[in-house]
C-alpha cells in the first residue's frame, strides 16, 4: 500500500529529499512543511502548513493524515526534541534524539565526546568569559585560530582568523556583541587544521553505519574561497578520499561515534555527518552534523541507487545491515547555489525566478530553496533562492552541464560561484610522479608500527634472547637458556578461516593468542620447550591499530607460552586482500635435552591410560564448517551466544582464544611419566591422537568421562553434523592428549590440575588390526546432550553447578502487546522454565516495545507493509527468531495471519491465546459473538496454533462469568485478568516439557520427576 510522509524544512536540502522520496513505489505522497515554491505543487510533492513547533499538534496531524514516518531535514528542531516527541506519540520520525543531537548542537559535548572515545579531532578549549579565551588565544602552544559558537548558529558560527588578534576580535563579536545569539554564550577555541576539508556522511540504525560517498562542500561566497562563509556549491565524489581512505574514515571515526554513543545509553539514528579535515597526520573530526548538510544533500542523493524510503524504513527498523544502501558507480555530481544579491547580509525578497524549464530540459535538476510563489511566479524569498544539480559521468562534465544551467536560470542580481569542484579537478589533473606510497605500501606506517611494537616484543625477551626488533635475524643462545644437549623442534600454523569471524567482529585482540597456541602447543608434542616465536601479518592495505592490536596479542601469548618475541614480517601487498581483510602466519621453535625427546613409541603398550586436558572451546580448528552452519542459520555474530555458554554475543564466543599449554604442562611432560603428547589440532580427536602412537595400536575414548562444552553440542545440533564429523572436525572439548602408563594416572591427574589444568582419563591404548579406526569414541553425541556432567566409577557426576536450560521465548506483538507484562513479570521469575529474549513487532513505536524495553529484552519491528506477502514477511520474522535461537513463540496481540509454511516449521512450539472457551466463539470478534449468544459462561484459551484459524489443540482454559448488563468493554476486561493468568502458566507448562504436542497432533502430558 502506497504511504504518505513528511519532510520537515524549507530548503534545498528538504527539496531534494521530497524529490528522492517521490521516485519511490511505495510513497504516495510527500508533504513538507513549510516548504518552498518547489514542493508546493508537483505531481506527489506538495505543501502543508502544519506547525512545526508544536510537536503535539504535529504528531495529532501525523495520526489524522496517516503518515509513514517524518524526515527531518535541519538541525534545530533536531535539537528541540521532535524525534522524541514524535515516536512517544507513536509516529515514526527519521533522525536522532536531542540527546543525540547534542553532537552538533553543542560543540562542547562534541568535543568532550570525542575525547573520551578517542575520535580524532583538533585540540580545544571552551570557555564562558571572553577575556580567559583572549587569554587562551595568545598563549596556546598550537594555532588556536578557529572560534565556535558551542551552540546552533545556523550553520554561521565559525569563524577561522588569520592571526590570534582577529581570534580576539571573534570572541568579542560571539559573546559580547551576541553575534550568533545564546548559540555564543559557550565557545570552543580550536587549533587550526591545515589540508583538504570534506564531508564523509553515513545512515545509521544505532548499530550499522552505511557510508555515503564522500561529497567536498564550498563554504565560502566568493570564487578562490574568499569571503564569508555562505554554501555556494558542492561536488560528490570528492577523489581525495580514496577508497582505503573512506574505510578508515568508517572505522576510526563514523564506526566509533555510533559505537560511543551506544555505550554512553544515547543510541543514535539517522543522519552522521563528519566535516573532517585530511591532514598530514590523518583525517580529524572538525565538527560533526546530525543530518544532511546543505548543499551536500543536493549531490549525494542523486547519486543513491537504492529507494530512499526503503533505506529510511531499514533505518528505522533496526535492520540497516540487511538492506545496504547502493551507490551508483562511475557517476559524478556538482551542484552550484544561486544565492540573491546581498547574501549573506540583507537582501531583497520577491524577485521573479525564470529559466526552470529550460534547465530541466538540459537534464539538470533545479532544489529550491529562499522561493516563494507570488502571483503564479516563483520569487526569491531567502538569501540562498536554489540550487543546480547535474549528475554526469565524471565532475568535468558534471561541471560543465552546472554552467549550462546557471545560465538559463535569471534573476535579477543573481550571485554564484564560477569555480565550484576546482579543487577536485586540480586534484585528478595534477601531474604526480608515483610513489610507492601511491602504489598501496605505506613505508613511513610500516616504521610507525615497528616503533609501537618494539616495546611489546622487548617485553617477552627471557634466558637465552634480549629481544630488539630492527636487525636482519634474530639469535638465540642455547647455552644461556640452560641447556646441554638439546634437539630443536620447530612448528608453522595459521589461524585458518577464525580470522575471518574476527574481522568481521572487529575483534584483533585476541587472535595473536590463537596464532602462538597453535605453533608452541605442536612443539610441545616433541617434548619441547618454547624458545622463540616469529610471526606473519600480511594485508592489502596497512591499518595501524588492527596491526598493533593483533602483535599485541601475539606478544602477551608469548610472555604465557615463555618464549620470546624475536622477529617477525609485517607485509603490505596491494590488491592481494580486500579492505580490512588480513592472514596471519607463525613460526615457533623449542628444544629440549635428547632424552627428553617425545612420545616413547618403545614404551606405549596396550591399556595405558589417556588423560585428556580441557581445551577452552573451539580452539583454531573447524572454523570453515562453522562459518558455514552460522551463514546457513541467519544468525548474525552479533546475536546472544546459545544458552549456557555465558553472557556474550555468539561471535565474542567463537573467538575465544585457544589454551597454550606450554607452562601448564611442560613440568608434566619433564617428569618422564608421559609416554607421548598429541595436541588436538586440525583433524580432531580422529586424526591427531594416531600421529603420537605405534601403528599398531589405536585408542578407544568414551565421551562420557569429559566434560564437552556447550558450544559443541550446539554447532552438532544446528548442523545436523554426525558423531565422525564431529570427532574429524573439533576438538570436541579436548585440547590434548597424554598416554600414561595406568598405574601413573592418578599422580599424573594431581600433577595437571596442580597447574590449573582441568583433566579427565578419557580412554586407555588397545590393539588395532591393520585396516581398523585408530580411534574409537563412544557415545559422543549423547554426551553432548548432558552439559557438565562426566562418568565417575559407573555414575555420572556434575562438576560443576548447571542451572536447568530455559526455554528461549519470542514474543509477537503489534501494539501495547496484551498479556505481554504478566509474560515478562513470569519469565523473570527464578523457578520459571522460560525466559524471553525477543520482542518482535510489525509496527514500530507501540506501547509493547517500550514494555520489553522497560525489562531489559531486545526487540526488533519488522514492517509488513514492506513485503510483497504473507510468505516474504514470515520469513523475516523466522530469520529473526532463528538468530536469537527461540524455541516457543508466543502471540500476544499480533494482528497478522501467519502463513502455512511459517506455522508448519513451528508446530508445537507456538502459542497464542483467544479470549473464549473454544471451540465456541472463534474469530476476531469473540465477546461480541458471546454476548449474542446469550450464553452466561465465557472465558479464554491457550492453545498451540495450527493453519486453521483457533483451531490448534487445547492447553489450558480459564472461565469467565458472563454477568447481566455486560458490555463488551466489562467483559473484555474480566477476560484479560483470566489471561494474564492462564498465559504464563501454559508457558512454564510447555517451555518445561509437561505438555507437549504429540505426533498424533493431539496434547500430550508427561510426568514431572
Amino acid at each position: 500500500m502506497a504511504a504518505q510522509v513528511l519532510v520537515i524544512g524549507n530548503g534545498g536540502r528538504e527539496h531534494t529529499l521530497a524529490w528522492k522520496l517521490a521516485q519511490s513505489n511505495h510513497v504516495k505522497q510527500v508533504l513538507v512543511t513549510p516548504g518552498n515554491a518547489g514542493t508546493a505543487s508537483s505531481e506527489k510533492i506538495s505543501n502543508t502548513d502544519v506547525s512545526v513547533s508544536d510537536h503535539a499538534a504535529l504528531a495529532q496531524f501525523c495520526k489524522e493524515e496517516k503518515i509513514e514516518f517524518v524526515v527531518v531535514g535541519p538541525e534545530a528542531p533536531l535539537a528541540a526534541g521532535i524525534v522524541g516527541n514524535l515516536t512517544s506519540a507513536g509516529v515514526r520520525c527519521f533522525g536522532p534524539t536531542a540527546e543525540a543531537a547534542q553532537l552538533e548542537s553543542s560543540k562542547r559535548f562534541a568535543k568532550e565526546f570525542m575525547d573520551r572515545h578517542g575520535i580524532p579531532t583538533a585540540q580545544w578549549r571552551a570557555f564562558t568569559k571572553p577575556e580567559e579565551a583572549c587569554s587562551f588565544i595568545m598563549s596556546a602552544d598550537f594555532p588556536a585560530l578557529v572560534v565556535k559558537a558551542s551552540g546552533l548558529a545556523a550553520g554561521k558560527g565559525v569563524i577561522i582568523a588569520e592571526s590570534k588578534e582577529e581570534a580576539c576580535k571573534a570572541v568579542q563579536e560571539i559573546m559580547q556583541d551576541r553575534a550568533f545569539g545564546e548559540a555564543g554564550e559557550t565557545i570552543v577555541i580550536e587549533e587550526l587544521l591545515e589540508g583538504e576539508e570534506v564531508s564523509c556522511l553515513c545512515f545509521t540504525d544505532g548499530r550499522t553505519v552505511a557510508p555515503m560517498p564522500p561529497a567536498q562542500d564550498h563554504k565560502r561566497l566568493l570564487d578562490g574561497d574568499h569571503g564569508p562563509n555562505g554554501g555556494m556549491g558542492a561536488y560528490c565524489p570528492a577523489p581525495q578520499v580514496s577508497k582505503d581512505l573512506l574505510l578508515k574514515i568508517k572505522d576510526t571515526i563514523l564506526q566509533k561515534t555510533v559505537a560511543g554513543m551506544q555505550q554512553e545509553g544515547v543510541p543514535y539514528t539517522g543522519i552522521l555527518y563528519a566535516g573532517i579535515m585530511l591532514t598530514k597526520n590523518g583525517p580529524k573530526v572538525l565538527e560533526f552534523n546530525c543530518r544532511f548538510g546543505d548543499p551536500e544533500c543536493q549531490v549525494i542523493l542523486p547519486l543513491l541507487k537504492s529507494d530512499l524510503y526503503e533505506v529510511i524504513q531499514a533505518t528505522l527498523d533496526g535492520r540497516l545491515c540487511t538492506s545496504l544502501p547502493v551507490w551508483h558507480d562511475n557517476r559524478a555530481a556538482v551542484t552550484v547555489v544561486m544565492a540573491s544579491k546581498g547574501y549573506p547580509g540583507d537582501y531583497t525578497k520577491g524577485v521573479e525566478i525564470t529559466g526552470f524549464h529550460e534547465a530541466q530540459a538540459l537534464g539538470l535538476e533545479v532544489f529550491q530553496a529562499g522561493t516563494a510563489l507570488k502571483d503564479g511566479k516563483v520569487v526569491t524569498n531567502g538569501g540562498r533562492v536554489l540550487t543546480v544539480t547535474a549528475i554526469q559521468e565524471n565532475l568535468i562534465s558534471a561541471l560543465e552541464e552546472a554552467k549550462k544551467g546557471l545560465a538559463a536560470i535569471k534573476f535579477e542580481g543573481a550571485i554564484y560561484r564560477k569555480d565550484i569542484g576546482c579543487r577536485a579537478i586540480a586534484f585528478l589533473q595534477q601531474p604526480r610522479g608515483l610513489t610507492y606510497k601511491e602504489s598501496g605500501v605505506d613505508i613511513a606506517a610500516g616504521n610507525m608500527l615497528v616503533k609501537k611494537i618494539k616495546p611489546l616484543a622487548k617485553a617477552t625477551s627471557r634466558p637465552g634472547c634480549d629481544v630488539d626488533l630492527g636487525g636482519f635475524a634474530g639469535l638465540f643462545d642455547l647455552k644461556a637458556a640452560g641447556f646441554s644437549d638439546p634437539l630443536l623442534a620447530c612448528g608453522t600454523d595459521g589461524v585458518g578461516t577464525k580470522l575471518k569471524i574476527a574481522q568481521q567482529c572487529h575483534k584483533h585482540d585476541t587472535i595473536g593468542q590463537d596464532l602462538v597456541a597453535m605453533c608452541v602447543n605442536d612443539i610441545l608434542a616433541q617434548g619441547a620447550e618454547p624458545l622463540f616465536f616469529l610471526d606473519y601479518f600480511s594485508c592489502g592495505k596497512l591499518d595501524l591499530n588492527t596491526t598493533e592490536a593483533v602483535v599485541a596479542g601475539i606478544a602477551e601469548a608469548c610472555k604465557k607460552a615463555g618464549c620470546a618475541l624475536l622477529g617477525g614480517e609485517t607485509a603490505e601487498m596491494p590488491d592481494m586482500y580486500p579492505p580490512g581483510e588480513y592472514d596471519l602466519a607463525g613460526f615457533a621453535v623449542g628444544a629440549m635435552e635428547r632424552d627428553q625427546k617425545l612420545p616413547h613409541l618403545e614404551r606405549i603398550t596396550e591399556g595405558d591410560a589417556v588423560i585428556g586436558v580441557a581445551s577452552s572451546g573451539l580452539h583454531s580448528n573447524g572454523f570453515s564448517l562453522v562459518r558455514k552452519i552460522i551463514a546457513k542459520s541467519s544468525l548474525q555474530y552479533s546475536s546472544p551466544a546459545p544458552d549456557g555458554c555465558g553472557d556474550q554475543t555468539l561471535g565474542d564466543l567463537l573467538l575465544t582464544p585457544t589454551r597454550i599449554y606450554s607452562h601448564s604442562l611442560l613440568p608434566v611432560l619433564r617428569s618422564g611419566h608421559v609416554k607421548a603428547f598429541a595436541h588436538i589440532t586440525g583433524g580432531g580427536l580422529l586424526e591427531n591422537i594416531p600421529r603420537v602412537l605405534p601403528q599398531k595400536f589405536g585408542v578407544d575414548l568414551d565421551a562420557r568421562t569429559w566434560r564437552i562444552p556447550r558450544i559443541f553440542s550446539w554447532l552438532q545440533q544446528l548442523g545436523h553434523l554426525s558423531e565422525e564429523e564431529m570427532a574429524r572436525t573439533f576438538n570436541c572439548g579436548i585440547g590434548a592428549a597424554l598416554v600414561v602408563s595406568k598405574d601413573l594416572t592418578e599422580q599424573i591427574l594431581q600433577d595437571i590440575e596442580r597447574h590449573k589444568e582441568e583433566a579427565w582419563v578419557i580412554g586407555k591404548v588397545v590393539a588395532c588390526p591393520e585396516g581398523s579406526p585408530r580411534v574409537k569414541v563412544k557415545h559422543l553425541i549423547e554426551s553432548m546432550q548432558i552439559n557438565g556432567s562426566v562418568l565417575e566409577n559407573g555414575t555420572l557426576k556434575n562438576h560443576f553447578s548447571v542451572q536447568p536450560k530455559k526455554a528461549r521465548v519470542a514474543v509477537l506483538i503489534s501494539g501495547t502487546g496484551s498479556n505481554l507484562q504478566a509474560l515478562i513479570e513470569s519469565t523473570q521469575a527464578p523457578s520459571s522454565s522460560a525466559h524471553i529474549v525477543v520482542v518482535i513487532s510489525n509496527k514500530a513505536a507501540v506501547a509493547g516495545l517500550d514494555k520489553a524495553a522497560r525489562a531489559g529484552i531486545p526487540t526488533r519491528v519488522i514492517n509488513h507493509k514492506l513485503y510483497k506477502d504473507r510468505v516474504a514477511f514470515d520469513t523475516a520474522v523466522d530469520q529473526v527468531l532463528e538468530e536469537f535461537s527461540t524455541d516457543i513463540v508466543c502471540l500476544a496481540g499480533f494482528m497478522r495471519i501467519l502463513s502455512g509454511p511459517f506455522v508448519r516449521k513451528w508446530n508445537g512450539k507456538m502459542l497464542n491465546i483467544h479470549p473464549s472457551l473454544l471451540p465456541s466463539f472463534k474469530g476476531s470478534n469473540a465477546h461480541e459473538q458471546v454476548l449474542d449468544a446469550g450464553v452466561t459462561v465465557t472465558g479464554c484459551t491457550v492453545h498451540f496454533v495450527a493453519e486453521d484459524v483457533d483451531a490448534g489443540q487445547i492447553v489450558l482454559q480459564e472461565a469467565v462469568p458472563v454477568k447481566r448488563g455486560d458490555t463488551i468493554e466489562t467483559l473484555s476486561e474480566r477476560v484479560k485478568l483470566a489471561e494474564h493468568k492462564i498465559f504464563p502458566s501454559a508457558l512454564q507448562l510447555v517451555a518445561s516439557g509437561t505438555v507437549q504436542l504429540g505426533e498424533n497432533g493431539k496434547i500430550r502430558w508427561v510426568r514431572e520427576e
